[in-house]
């Protein structure tokens, strides 16, 4: 999956805190990777599965992420001279995650017939866990109790690279086998049915809960909507919702309101007021002009500006002056710390759980250096003087990867609140921050451009991570990596 990319270079078209509160910065020990025998349990998927959402119950081990982060808190939180309710739970939350360790029945199976782990995926009440692995395998796993819990030995004929829950009980993997299965947890010993539309290699998939249309993307450039409300046995409608050379990353924002495309040439497109209903040709972007806007260094727009912007000359598009708000285009290039004067491939792509911003890994054109970096949204931003045409994204925060295993894709992710990130770094994992406490992107937001915080790494692999997930209902998340281990994390006490 990681090693196959796209190699071309072309434009597509900021409360003071006591001491106490803060959390150690310092790196755990690294551990030595342990590859000791897995268990294969006999216990039924449909067991599992029918546990519902009351696996929050099942184990001492398992902590209510909510119940840590605390409920209710948004970008709107004030911090005055009143003392905010959530800020125990910022203490709680740092602390939970500062202790975090892999269990000790972390999963390690025997076999390594499935190759790399190319991709984790929770079921929306946290109850199981997929892997995506390199050898045509998707592995379900009981996260709480570490137990395997099934293996789809053939659930492609190529490497599956993505899984995308839609609900509790079905969800879809896609392969670079140029297919998307849809599969249900209740029963796994053959596919819903399999989708056939890309001409390569399919890399992601995403949901939108509220036309109910999954949305894939490939290596062939497309982006297609697949209309699960009428799906048979022989697959359902679809048809080709966008097309762009260099495609890498696909992603819809939580509301579904925009969508995300990342390129090997360091291109970032977003299609705002996102109405997938509306198939996109190719033709009707053909008087689309590209246009770069130069970076003001030393001005506060120029340090907010994020990068180039490439938007829609509003002389011969309409989509700008808002005669057709649906679906218009803007083409970013992001900036990226340290590359001023060369490309970037932007291989992973992620979004804040809010909606408030991006989250982006990219890599230099000759592989030499990898950043992790975020970049804020900008509608409601208050008006900026008109030096340049007006991005809506601005680089916040960054932090630089260590430069390991070369080629290879790693899938970073936020925690379900968004107050940490989750990167694959070398033989291990970092939890990152936007401030030592761990507090929201809204309550830490820089004037200029910032490090993010480093609250702890974790060296469990013995070879390179390419993956990291959070559960969506616990205190936990995992990793995998490229000789087909998988670790489990949770507070050690």
């Amino acid at each position: 999956m990681s090693s196959g990319q796209p190699s071309d270079s072309e434009e597509p078209l900021r409360e003071e805190e006591s001491d106490e509160d803060r959390c150690s910065s310092r790196p755990s020990s690294p551990q030595a990777g342990r590859g000791g025998a897995g268990t294969q349990s006999s216990r039924r998927l449909e067991a599992a599965a029918d546990g519902g959402t009351g696996s929050g119950g099942r184990g001492s081990s398992a902590f209510q992420l909510e119940a840590a982060a605390g409920r209710g808190t948004g970008s709107g939180v004030r911090r005055g001279p009143f003392v905010d309710p959530a800020r125990d739970h910022y203490r709680t939350m740092t602390r939970l995650y500062s202790s975090m360790s892999p269990a000790t029945d972390s999963v390690n199976l025997s076999t390594q017939t499935h190759g790399a782990v190319f991709n984790l995926e929770y079921s929306p009440d946290g109850s199981v866990l997929t892997v995506a692995c390199e050898q045509t395998e998707v592995l379900l796993f009981d996260p709480v109790s570490s137990r395997h819990i099934k293996t789809l030995v053939e659930a492609h004929e190529d490497c599956v690279n993505n899984i995308r829950f839609l609900d509790n009980r079905l969800f879809a993997t896609c392969s670079d086998d140029t297919t998307i299965a849809l599969w249900d947890l209740r029963k796994l010993n053959s596919k819903v049915c399999s989708l056939h539309g890309h001409a390569s290699w399919v890399k992601n998939i995403e949901y939108d809960t509220h036309t109910r249309l999954l949305v894939t993307s490939g290596f062939d450039g497309n982006v297609i909507t697949w209309d699960t409300n009428r799906f048979t046995e022989d697959g359902c409608p679809h048809k080709k919702f966008f097309h762009t050379r260099y495609l890498m990353r696909m992603r819809l924002t939580p509301d579904c309101s925009k969508m995300l495309i990342s390129t090997s040439s360091g291109y970032l497109l977003i299609l705002h007021d996102l109405d997938l209903t509306q198939s996109l040709e190719v033709g009707s972007y053909r008087i689309l002009r590209a246009r770069r806007a130069p970076l003001s260094t030393g001005s506060s727009a120029g340090s907010r500006s994020g990068g180039s912007c490439h938007t829609i000359d509003s002389k011969t598009h309409p989509h700008r002056e808002g005669l057709s708000p649906r679906n218009s285009l803007e083409v970013l290039t992001p900036e990226i710390p340290g590359e001023r004067d060369r490309g970037n491939c932007i291989t992973s792509l992620q979004l804040h759980p809010k909606g408030w911003a991006t989250l982006l890994r990219c890599s230099s054109n000759m592989d030499d250096q990898e950043w992790t970096c975020v970049y804020e949204f900008q509608e409601g931003a208050p008006p900026r003087p008109p030096v340049s045409p007006r991005c809506s994204l601005r680089l916040t925060h960054y932090i630089e990867e260590a430069n390991v295993g070369r080629g290879y894709i790693k899938e970073l992710c936020f925690s379900p609140d968004g107050r940490l990130i989750c990167s694959p770094y070398g033989y291990g994992v970092r939890l990152l921050a936007f401030d030592e406490h761990c507090a929201e992107l809204s309550d830490c937001m820089p004037v200029r451009m910032a490090l993010l915080r480093e609250i702890r790494s974790i060296y469990s692999h013995s070879d390179v991570v390419l993956t990291s997930k959070f559960s969506p209902t616990h205190c936990q998340f995992a990793s995998g990596c490229l000789s087909g281990r998988l670790a489990l994390y949770q507070p050690h006490f």
